[in-house]
This record gives structure tokens, C-alpha cells and sequence, in this order.
């Protein structure tokens, strides 16, 4: 019978524990049941006070999007949720979702993603609960979802039609009211009160050219919302640019590696001035001009730089944050500036508190990820359209506005290497054997580099005094070089052993070596230390960008 509640009997499924970014797996492992019904009645049972409030539920549109969304909608409703705030079509971006939330005055949302990872019917899966603040739930909030899916013995659920997604509109399912929305107008408007929108519309009247590439997936329609409708662009700015279940056989990851038609592009002879690409879920960006990528942790340090250009900073500036495995070109700003630098853990919850509490401003982290206090997520086109407000501000491109700020502060080469799909046991003994040496390592002298630091970074969370423990080696050298290695939560097969490379050049002569000669001696060093290659039999890694 319709809008019959059922209480299914169920029994815990090993493994759903979040990671950095929610609880990611294969697509497949999704579609058996219960295994998504599981871990969303974690998630109303660890949150009760979604029971008689406002959930936003959307994604970034891959494979198992609708169906995931149909499933959550009719367990909200057997949970006592009184409206829900859904996405035309099952979208929302992750930003647009964290302002949805924000300005709903939602308990929380639930978000379809699993971000930069491939789709398709044979790709990743992913979600991830975000707080009533609009950010990722805190570490504390996520273990307990995962204590719960490690004792459930039943899920709630109402029995019911699908709700049409196809178009905006109010419904109703049983008690609770359900709100189909646009998925970008709310977000456009906070855009254009963030940046200087008149100025950006003046620099592409002058004949300036954009190029954006939603990679096939759900950045498309907020790119053409506000690029196009809302600036001027011509309508072919934007590129891959409808959102498709499989992200047309792309992999959504805004780096050189994954969006290399763009870099092609942007060196060829008619290249535009300035292009950005995003991420399966709109959250990350990258950002190029003309013959020029940029690192994220250059992108980063830039935009706090020039902070007092952009209207969303004008007045105050809190301060900056950055993940630890970011490179330390925010820290030089900082100094230079005044202003304080949060050094976290990878995942943009831990932001959270510091933009709660006024601490900082903005924030970033160098896996393409950058954000401001609009949002409690990290925002790809918002970056760019920071990036746009730049260019038509200071009257420079790309290039010469990074080589100004290189000469000014210094240049921090950096690379990361991925290692994917390790064997398991492999990865963990980098990690141990890592470990086991860092008691020893200061003082010690690689490749003429003395190491000044060796530890595994800990965190205290100075709003709410949490401690975060074991969430990254990091090895120090006394001329300003670092590597650090940690294993990354957001694969779904074997391990991903991430390595991070940096090293300062204050010569602005040396400026423009090639960035994996720079880091040579650096790279020596990480391969000494973690010996990747008799643990794991890999010689290079999958990935460098």
C-alpha cells in the first residue's frame, strides 16, 4: 500500500566505514541491496535531528544517481524527515549543496558523489553526509554512522511512487513535502555577490577568451549558468560540458594527466586566456593560461595574495588554512602578510570549525581543491571565477601574474606521485616501515639534504580542541625541501599511496626548470626512504601531476 513504512530486517555489512570524502565503493557494491540502505539509515540514526526538519539531497549525476536518490527520499520519509530539498534531475554540485544547506536552514545533506573517480556501471560510487553548517559531518559524527552500520539490524523504509525529478517542482510523499529545485539559480546568485562580476564582464567584452571543461559531468550547467548566462561568454566557453552517467568514459579529475586535451589547448597557437576544468562533483578545479598550469598550491597562495582585490575579501581577512600535504606557498604569504595559516589534516571537514569560528577566510588543499567562507566545501567555480576577477583587476595573464608573484615569494616547486591500486599489505609496510625510522632520521644527511623534521603528523583542532592522530609522515629538510607520504581514502580498489614533493627556489633565475628535475634529488630521497619498489614491485607511480 502506499506510504506503508516497513521496518526491513537487515544485519551489518562489513566495510562501510567513510573515508576522507564519505564512503566510496564500486557501483556494483551499491547496487546490492541493502548495502546503500544501510549506511543511509546510519546516517538517520546517527543524526536524529533530521527527524521533523529540512535534508538537501543531490549528485553529481553518475551512474546509479536517480535510483540512489528514489531510495533515500522514500527512507527520509519512513524516518520522520519533514520537507527535502532535491536537485532537477538528482543534481547538485557539492558547493551548491553546502549552500543549499546553509541557506535552507537544513539539518543536513546527503551527497551522491564519489568526486574526481571514474562512473559508469562499472565505476565508483559514493556518499557522504554533510552537517546542518553545510561541511563534511566531523570525524566524530562519521565513526558513529560506522559503529552503527556495524550493529544495524533494521532499516526503515516507506513504500511509494518515484518522485518526477525531471523538472522543479513541490510534491509530497506520504507526510513529508519534497522540492524538486534549479540546481544552479541559487548558487548563481551567490556567485555574483562574490566577485566583481562587472569588471570580469568588461574584461571578456574587451575580446578576452575562456575555456571551461566539466569533464562530462555535473560543473556543465553551473559553468553555462554563470560563464555564459550570467558574464557574457560565448555559449562554446564551455566545453564537455553535459553531465553524462559515465562521464563520457572520462575520468573527472581536473589534472594535467585527466584533462589533457585542455593543457594541449592552452599551449597551442590560438589558445584562449584562461581556461579552469572541474571534477565530477564541481568542487575541484585546476587552473590554466596560456601555456601555464598551475599547481593547486600555487593557485592557492595567489588568490591569498591578492585577496584584497576580490569583493568577497573586502574588509576582512581572517586567515588561511591549508591542508598539511599542501605546499608551504601559503605559509610565505601569510608571513608577508600578516595573517595566520591553519596547517590541518586532508579533508576539507577539518576547515569546518576554522570558517565556523572566524578563524579563516580562506582555505585549500593540493588535491585541486579551494574554498572560501561561502561554503563549508571546497568550490571549483568559484575559484575560477576568482581567478577571472584577478586577471580583469591587475590587467595581466596568467603567466605573468604567477611569475610576479614567484619573484616576490619565492617558488615552491611541488608534485605528487600516485601509487594506485597497491596491494594492501604492500602499502601498509611503507607506512610501518616509514614509521619505525622517523626517530632517527633528524640530523641525518640524504642525497645533501639534512633532515630537519621526520614525524607523523597530529592535529589538535584549536576551535574544539579534537585530536587527529597518525595522518601523514612528514620528513623535512633544513633547506626548505619536504616529502611527505600518506595513503589516501578515496579509492575504491587495493591502497593509493600518495608521495608529496617540495622544494623553495628564491631565485627568480632558476624559476623555470622543469618541476621533476627540480625535485630530483627530493624524489631520490622518498624512493630511499619508503623503498616503493621492493615492497610493492612498482617502479613508477600511476600518476604525477
Amino acid at each position: 500500500m502506499t506510504g506503508v513504512i516497513r521496518e526491513v530486517a537487515t544485519q551489518p555489512i562489513a566495510g562501510q566505514k567513510p573515508g576522507t570524502s564519505g564512503l566510496r565503493k564500486k557501483v556494483g557494491v551499491f547496487q546490492a541491496a541493502p548495502y546503500l540502505h544501510n549506511f543511509v539509515q546510519a546516517i538517520f540514526d546517527a543524526v536524529p535531528a533530521l527527524k521533523g526538519a529540512t535534508l538537501v539531497v543531490g549528485g553529481d549525476g553518475r551512474f546509479y544517481n536517480r535510483q540512489a536518490v528514489q531510495i533515500i527520499l522514500a527512507m527520509a520519509q519512513a524516518n520522520g524527515v519533514a520537507r527535502v530539498l532535491v536537485g532537477r534531475d538528482g543534481l547538485l554540485s557539492t558547493p551548491a549543496a553546502s549552500h543549499l544547506v546553509r541557506k535552507s536552514g537544513a539539518a543536513g545533506a546527503i551527497i551522491l558523489s564519489a568526486s574526481h573517480n571514474p562512473g559508469g556501471s562499472n565505476g565508483d560510487f559514493g556518499i557522504k553526509f554533510n552537517a546542518a553548517n553545510g561541511g563534511p559531518a566531523p570525524e566524530s559524527l562519521t565513526e558513529q554512522m560506522y559503529a552503527l552500520t556495524q550493529t544495524l539490524t533494521r532499516y526503515l523504509i516507506a513504500d511509494g511512487d518515484d518522485i518526477p525529478l525531471g523538472a522543479a517542482g513541490s510534491f509530497t510523499r506520504g507526510q513529508m513535502a519534497v522540492e524538486v529545485v534549479d540546481p544552479v539559480h541559487a548558487y548563481g546568485e551567490l556567485m555574483t555577490s562574490l566577485v566583481d562580476m562587472d569588471a570580469i564582464r568588461a574584461w571578456l567584452a574587451d575580446g578576452h577568451r575562456i575555456r571551461l571543461d566539466a569533464l562530462h559531468a555535473v560543473g556543465g550547467p553551473y559553468a553555462r549558468h554563470v560563464f555564459c548566462d550570467l558574464l557574457g561568454a560565448p555559449a562554446d566557453s564551455v566545453v564537455n560540458g553535459v553531465p553524462l552517467e559515465n562521464f563520457g568514459d572520462g575520468h573527472p579529475d581536473p589534472n594535467p594527466v585527466y584533462a589533457a586535451d585542455l593543457v594541449a589547448c592552452m599551449n597551442g597557437p590560438d589558445a584562449p586566456d584562461f581556461a579552469a576544468a572541474f571534477d565530477g562533483d564541481a568542487d575541484r578545479n585546476m587552473i590554466l593560461g596560456r601555456n601555464c598550469v598551475l599547481t593547486p598550491s600555487d593557485s592557492l597562495a595567489i588568490l591569498a595574495a591578492n585577496a584584497a582585490l576580490i569583493p568577497q575579501f573586502a574588509g576582512t581577512f581572517h586567515g588561511a588554512a591549508r591542508s598539511m600535504p599542501t605546499s608551504r606557498a601559503l605559509d610565505v604569504v601569510g608571513q608577508a602578510k600578516g595573517f595566520p595559516v591553519y596547517e590541518t589534516p586532508t579533508g576539507w571537514k577539518f576547515f569546518g570549525n576554522l570558517l565556523d569560528a572566524d578563524r579563516i577566510s580562506l582555505c585549500g588543499e593540493e588535491s585541486y581543491g579551494t574554498g572560501a567562507s561561502h561554503v563549508r566545501e571546497k568550490d571549483g567555480v568559484w575559484a575560477a571565477l576568482c581567478w577571472l576577477n584577478l586577471l580583469a583587476v591587475r590587467k595581466q595573464s596568467v603567466a605573468e601574474i604567477v611569475a610576479d608573484h614567484w619573484a616576490q615569494y619565492g617558488r615552491h616547486y611541488y608534485s605528487r606521485h600516485d601509487y594506485e591500486a597497491l596491494p594492501v599489505e604492500g602499502a601498509n609496510a611503507i607506512m610501518a616501515r616509514l614509521r619505525a625510522a622517523l626517530a632517527d632520521l633528524p640530523g641525518k644527511r640524504l642525497n645533501g639534504l639534512t633532515v630537519s623534521l621526520a614525524d607523523d603528523f597530529s592535529y589538535t583542532d584549536p576551535v574544539d580542541a579534537s585530536v587527529s592522530r597518525s595522518q601523514g609522515i612528514r620528513i623535512e629538510f633544513a633547506d626548505g625541501s619536504r616529502v611527505v607520504f600518506r595513503l589516501s581514502g578515496t579509492g575504491t580498489e587495493g591502497a593509493t599511496l600518495r608521495v608529496y614533493l617540495e622544494r623553495f627556489e628564491a631565485d627568480p633565475a632558476r624559476h623555470s626548470l622543469d618541476t621533476q628535475i627540480a625535485l630530483a634529488s627530493v624524489i631520490a630521497v622518498a624512493h630511499y626512504l619508503a623503498d616503493i619498489v621492493g615492497l610493492t614491485g612498482r617502479t613508477e607511480p600511476t600518476v604525477v601531476t
